[in-house]
Order: structure tokens, then sequence, then C-alpha cells
């Protein structure tokens, strides 16, 4: 094979043998605007490992980065901590490649590989336990099951020797880059892309990703580098306590000052309500957000939403049910489970008017404490209805002031 892809190194025996995937736009329904990478790891011990393979289509990739290393044949075990397919895509090519004496995976991820992947797994993977360490001649690895972060066979494998932390799809983003770690990276643009990854990814999970932390802190385990599955690796103490600060941050969803106003529309009257009740906030206090699902992907507003502490969304009503936009939008963002939110609903009618009802009740299956009724107004809102659009946004900003305290 062509070696055209090198390996870049991490520690003096780790290094990355990942893939750039610079094209992919759509991740199960979350816009990747920016690509992502599928990060694999190679560990040059007594018994040399790789850790998590790549999406199928990039295995000559992976293949590449490990023969500027080594021959893949040497390879004497495979690490998987995930078996999401983009992940362990690859798998299957690369224990026919390796011919491991080892394939590691937790109870669940057995399971599933063997559901993925079927015969060509059976009888090949070992089986390990939550705290189970194995020795790889001249260096250990321990396993920790982070059972829903996200999968139920989610794990993390930690080095020791390396005080490195694979952490699988934890602290990891979807971020195509040359760059292969934080510190090369700009800080706002890491943490836009980070908060993105846990609020279309994690924020469901946020209970488990608490727990987690305590868990992990509780062991404490000599950490310098924390390497991800996706996006970059933190090598820095001031970087790894910064995104572990973040995602303690995020698993407590303490409600903030902020309104977000989520709308669509169709002939801009929907559009003139949403504009009067964000500026009713706007005096009210609140720091306001404004997005119009016209211009703006479901998984933008799932992250607006990790920090925000009201949630206003209208409609209009079409074929007597909400907008096409808003029914996904909210199914999305009901699946992530969002707490601590107050909100309300609006929006403009031609003759039967279910979207405002339909739009409170879906809230209220949120878990989103309503203020008021809602406003529908019909065809087009006049001086009196926008009015009351902007009543609405005071008293959601007051409300949200009180709930904020």
């Amino acid at each position: 094979m062509n070696k055209k892809y090198n390996a870049v190194k991490i520690t003096d025996t780790v290094s990355w043998v990942g893939a750039i995937d610079w094209q992919i736009r759509d991740f199960h329904g979350y816009s990747t605007n920016r690509g992502t990478t599928y990060n694999a790891y190679l560990i040059m011990a007594d018994k040399i490992t790789l850790v998590d393979t790549v999406k199928k289509p990039f295995v000559e990739e992976l293949i590449s980065r490990i023969s500027s290393i080594v021959d893949p044949k040497k390879i004497d075990y495979i690490i998987s901590n995930h078996s999401e397919m983009d992940h362990s895509g690859s798998l299957v090519e690369m224990m026919g490649l390796i011919n491991p004496e080892r394939v590691y995976v937790s109870k669940m991820g057995k399971k599933n590989l063997e559901a993925h992947f079927h015969e060509d797994v059976a009888g090949k993977l070992t089986e390990v336990k939550d705290g189970e360490k194995i020795n790889l001649g001249n260096m250990n690895v321990t396993f920790l099951e982070s059972r829903m972060l996200h999968w139920p066979d989610s794990m993390i494998s930690y080095l020791k020797e390396e005080k490195l932390v694979f952490s699988q799809d934890a602290f990891g983003m979807h971020l195509a880059s040359t760059e292969r770690f934080a510190d090369e990276l700009d800080e706002s643009l890491l943490k836009s892309e980070a908060a993105k990854y846990y609020a279309n990814i994690l924020l469901l999970y946020s209970p488990v990703v608490a727990k987690f932390l305590d868990r992990v802190t509780t062991l404490n385990l000599d950490i310098d580098i924390v390497a991800p599955d996706h996006g970059p690796i933190w090598r820095t103490k001031k970087d790894i306590e910064k995104i572990v600060g973040l995602y303690a941050g995020w698993a407590e969803q303490k409600p903030t000052n902020k309104a977000l106003v989520v709308y669509d529309t169709m002939w801009k009257s929907t559009e003139k309500m949403a504009r009067a009740i964000s500026e009713g906030l706007g005096d009210g206090g609140s720091d306001v957000k404004v997005l119009s699902l016209g211009a703006n992907h479901r998984s933008d507003v799932a992250t607006e939403i990790l920090n925000a502490g009201a949630l206003v969304v209208g409609s209009p009503t079409m074929n007597n049910q909400i907008f096409p936009t808003l029914a996904d939008t909210l199914t999305y963002l009901k699946g992530l489970k969002p707490k601590n939110l107050i909100g309300a609903a609006f929006g403009s009618y031609g003759w039967s008017g279910e979207s405002v009802k339909d739009l409170s009740r879906i809230l209220e299956e949120m878990g989103v404490e309503l203020v008021g009724e809602g406003i529908g107004t019909l065809f087009v809102p006049d001086e009196e209805a926008l009015g009351r659009c902007y009543d609405l946004g005071r008293a959601v900003a007051e409300r949200l002031s009180q709930y904020t305290k």
C-alpha cells in the first residue's frame, strides 16, 4: 500500500492513526458543517495495541497511518471502546488483516458487535469487566464502563504509564482539521463545537455524565492526556480542566437568563409575532436569541438550548397541524430531554388555528413550564395582536428573571 497517510505522535509510545472526513455534513440528524474525524490510536507496547478503528470507507487511511509506524500484521490486540459504526465500521477488515490475539470489548460491546457483524466476529471477542486491567507487557490498560455515554456498550480505556485516557465519544466534537491537538486550535471554536456536540449527542444523558465525572474524580486517576474518538486531543492541564469543567456545567443544566425564540413562517405573519415577542423579552431584561427554522438547522437550536432558560416557539397552522419544520425540531428536542426551561407558544392561522394548542401541548410534554396560554392570531397580526405578543415576551422575561435567581 502507498503510505500516503502518516501517523501523528502523541507520546513516545502512542500515535493517532485515525481518519479525517472533510465532507460529512449530517451525522444522524446533527448538522456537521465542519466535518469530523474518526480517531483511532496505536500503542507501541510489547503487545502492540490498536484502540478503536474508523468508519468503513476510511479503512485504507487507517491502514496507511498504521503502516507508517509498523506492519499492521504485527498488532497483537484491538480494543473496541464503542461499537457505533463510525468507530467499528472497519473492525472486521482490520481483524482479517491483523488476526489479533484478542479483541477487547465491554459486555454490551460484545452483544452489539455480534448484532452488527454476526458470524464475522462471533467467538472472536474478549469481554472485559468494569475496572478490569490488561497487561501489554511493559504497559497496562484499565477499562472503565461509561454506559450510555452515549451507548450501552461505551467504555473508556486508561493507559497508566502514559497517563492517557482514550475517552471514546466523551469530550469529543465533530471537527475536521489537520491540527490534532486542542492547544493548536482557536479556543472559541473548540468551545462552540464541543457545546454543539454535547447538546446534540449527550444532553439527554446529562445525569449519567454527572455521575461519571464524579466517579472519575473519586478514582483519582493521574491524567495528562484525553484522547476522544472525534475531534482534537486534549494534552494540556489547562485544556483538560476546561473541557471537564464545561461538561460538568452542561450536565447541571442550570437555567440562565437567555431566552430562545424558535419559529417558522409562511407569509411572514408568525415572523412578525416572533419579532414583537423578542422585543418584549429584550426590554424585560432577557438575553434573546431568535432562530428562524427557514435559516437554522435543528441541531443549532439544540445547541442554543444548552445554556438557555426559556424556549418560546411559534408556528403557522398548516393542514390543521404545526408547520413541518417545527414538528421536526420539537421531536428532535423532545428526544434530547432538555431540563429547567420555561416557555410559551404563538402563531398565525387562517381558519382552524390548532398550532398554538399543539405547540403548548408539546412543550408541556417536554417538561417546559408554560407562561400564559399562548397567542394565536388570524392571518396578519394587527397592532393589538403585536402588543399582546410584546406583553407575552415581557411576561416570559419577568418569569425568567425569577426562575434564574
